[in-house]
């Protein structure tokens, strides 16, 4: 295993994962129920579906798909989210 990847992905997603909607929902959830564990154990969970997702797709996307183009429609993307949650919210 390549020491370097890990660590540089583990801290990439830990860092775009503080304070976004996820956790804000973990969060809430716990507040609401007070089962720490189970909603913990179901956020994890979801959270491990979600990577395994984007990580099949990734694998499968960039052999037929230049990383250029993919860089290009992801930003894009990220960037129209953005403005539509300004315009929206």
């Amino acid at each position: 295993m390549d020491r370097g990847l890990f660590w540089t992905t583990f801290a990439t997603v830990f860092l775009a994962e503080l304070g976004d909607k996820t956790q804000l929902a973990a969060m809430t959830a716990s507040a609401k129920s007070g089962a720490l564990l189970t909603v913990f154990l179901a956020a994890s969970a979801a959270l491990i579906c979600a990577t395994a997702i984007g990580v099949a797709l990734g694998g499968v996307l960039f052999k037929v798909v230049p990383e250029a183009a993919i860089r290009y429609v992801a930003g894009s993307a990220f960037i129209a989210v953005g403005i539509w949650v300004l315009v929206k919210g």
